[in-house]
């Protein structure tokens, strides 16, 4: 079983962006993932299609199950 922190953005010509992260930790905490989403957009390091991020709209943390099937 595998997780990931998906972490959707909004770019300042209103298009939604995920960043992901793989290897997340099940016990991280909304306001810590938000505050981190915050951080990066103050950094100002992401724009994609040349368009920054503005907002932090949502985050989850996926988890991933994969049964092989062998004959």
């Amino acid at each position: 079983m595998t997780q990931r922190l998906e972490m959707t953005f909004m770019t300042a010509d209103g298009r939604k962006v995920r960043i992901s992260l793989p290897n997340a930790d099940d016990t991280l905490e909304a306001g810590d993932v938000e505050g981190a989403m915050n951080s990066l957009i103050g950094l100002d390091v992401f724009a994609p299609g040349g368009s920054p991020l503005v907002a932090a709209e949502s985050a989850r943390i996926v988890t991933t199950q994969v049964q092989d099937l062998t004959w």
